[in-house]
């Protein structure tokens, strides 16, 4: 996969249309992972998150490396969708959300004062827990994220959906219909069509918040499948609450838990632990951990 400019800070704050596309102190979050494979793309330390004057996640701390898949578990609440969506500054769009602490995409500062949302969010895309295909056809929802960023070329446009559609595994169920409503597809056509959107515009990055949940398990091994496929030309990252899924298909896994504050009755979502998926759920470090990958504690 050709890398990012070596310029990111300067291509980050140039504006652009958003491409397609939520008792005793526990013990310190564990240090970031050293890679032994793969650039870093994402250095998160003592990352914070507010909604207002609510502490939604405190002191997170960890390393995403390119071509790899790392899940976020852990139960609801912690705080997974949060720590996901300050990746590609979607927590922007939140009144009152703020992030403190420091985020940094191949080493450029993600929340910058001269870097920009859209910019970002260029770079690093989204697939939503929920399958949201455009009322348009099948090709105008893969072509439309490259039409806004100016490409109009009708030869170039054909090869991109082709393209994106064969990365997403949808080309051989859709080719005969292209013309057809984005709407008319199964939940799992559905959000294979909203990862070909995704995959369009070509970025470095895909984020997935649960994109298995509202499907069923032939749909679900089909997204899995994908996932494994295009993580040699992309770094994922994916929020899920199946547990077989995360020890499936990805590379490294986070641990999220809650904090609970019985005076104020608040939780406040805390990383565990992260490390080598092999590790999370064969030797966690944590008591914390070892419960709920073992099923003791939801």
């Amino acid at each position: 996969m050709e890398q990012p400019d070596q310029n990111i800070v300067t291509d980050l704050q140039t504006p652009g249309p958003v491409a397609q596309a939520q008792p005793e102190a526990p013990p310190a979050p564990q240090p970031a992972v050293p890679s032994v494979a793969g650039d870093l793309v994402f250095d998160v330390e003592k990352v914070s998150c507010y909604y207002g004057a609510f502490r939604a996640v405190t002191d997170v701390s960890l390393a995403i490396h390119e071509n790899e898949i790392t899940a976020f578990i852990g139960p609801s609440g912690c705080g997974k969708t949060t720590v996901l969506r300050t990746l590609n500054r979607m927590n922007d769009l939140v009144p009152g959300a703020r992030v403190e602490g420091d985020v940094r995409y191949r080493g450029a500062p993600l929340y910058g004062k001269d870097v920009s949302p859209i910019a970002v969010r260029r770079r690093i895309g989204m697939v939503f827990q929920k399958p949201n295909p455009f009322p348009k056809s099948i090709y105008d929802n893969v072509a439309y994220g490259p039409r806004i960023n100016g490409e109009h070329n009708k030869r170039k446009l054909d090869e991109i959906v082709e393209r994106s559609l064969h990365q997403a595994a949808l080309w051989d169920e859709v080719k005969d219909r292209l013309k057809a409503s984005g709407l008319s597809l199964s939940g799992g056509q559905a959000q294979r069509l909203c990862i070909a959107r995704t995959l369009a515009v070509e970025p470095d990055v895909v984020l997935m918040d649960e994109p298995c949940s509202a499907l069923d398990p032939i749909a679900t091994g089909a997204i899995e499948d994908l996932m494994r496929d295009i993580k040699s030309r992309y770094t994922i990252v994916i929020v899920t609450h199946n547990m077989q899924q995360a020890t499936r298909v990805s590379d490294r896994t986070a641990f999220f838990s809650v904090l609970r504050n019985e005076e104020s009755d608040t939780r406040t979502g805390v990383l565990v632990e992260y490390g080598r998926t092999g590790q999370i759920f064969q030797d966690p470090v944590d008591s914390r951990t070892r419960a709920y990958v073992t099923g003791r504690m939801g």
